[in-house]
């Protein structure tokens, strides 16, 4: 029965791929349409108004160092380590890191650039959240390699998955208590993020691993 059910899933893991890059797609699109009408302004100032009240003198620099993670001071060891640990686990996701998280950080400036919406300090371009963004494409591949390793034990993969999502809720909520962003520009960041690494994955495991076709079994030996 298990067998009959990781073969349904594989079956169907296209549609749900692409679907799901469609359904983030269609939110960030709806959401950068509502930042720009303006239309969440009344939730981002509640929300930023609530996170004054959280502010703290001994939190400031955990605060720091927490959204570094986002930055590149803090990409490229992960990168680097992700890497590393996926050559001995999976040898195409391991060399499709590095152009994936590329591909993620001009997709942020692009995105940016075409929303030029400024942050909470006046800055120029928080719509949406690179931070976000980048930490959303490189954790949440950490939990589909997780989720679908099999040979896992269950509760090791939940506890993965758990880890992988409180990283992005962490940065997330240091660039808002640092006042770098509007909460719609984290949700934008998010959304453009799943859209980006589910469609990234539909071509790494569905166009170019799925559709090679049939390996040559290997010769018989004599004797």
């Amino acid at each position: 029965m298990g067998r009959l059910a990781r073969r349904i899933v594989h079956a169907r893991k296209p549609r749900y791929l692409l679907s799901g890059a469609a359904i983030s797609l269609l939110g960030y699109a709806l959401l950068a349409l509502l930042a720009a009408h303006q239309a969440v302004t009344g939730l981002d100032y509640g929300v930023r108004t609530w996170i004054t009240l959280l502010r703290y003198e001994f939190l400031n620099l955990p605060m720091r160092v927490l959204t570094a993670l986002g930055d590149n001071l803090g990409l490229i060891p992960l990168i680097a380590l992700g890497v590393a640990v996926l050559w001995r686990v999976s040898r195409r996701w391991a060399i499709a890191l590095p152009f994936l998280m590329a591909g993620a950080g001009a997709l942020q400036y692009v995105a940016k650039w075409a929303a030029d919406r400024p942050r909470p300090n006046d800055a120029p371009w928080g719509f949406p959240s690179g931070h976000v963004l980048s930490l959303a494409v490189f954790f949440g591949l950490v939990i589909w390699l997780v989720a679908t390793a099999s040979h896992r034990r269950r509760r090791w993969r939940i506890a993965a998955a758990i880890v992988a999502a409180a990283a992005v809720a962490a940065v997330a909520f240091s660039r808002l208590y640092l006042d770098k962003h509007w909460l719609s520009d984290l949700a934008g960041g998010l959304m453009a993020g799943m859209a980006y690494l589910l469609l990234a994955i539909w071509v790494v495991e569905v166009v170019i691993v799925d559709r090679r076709g049939p390996t040559a079994p290997p010769p018989k030996t004599s004797g």
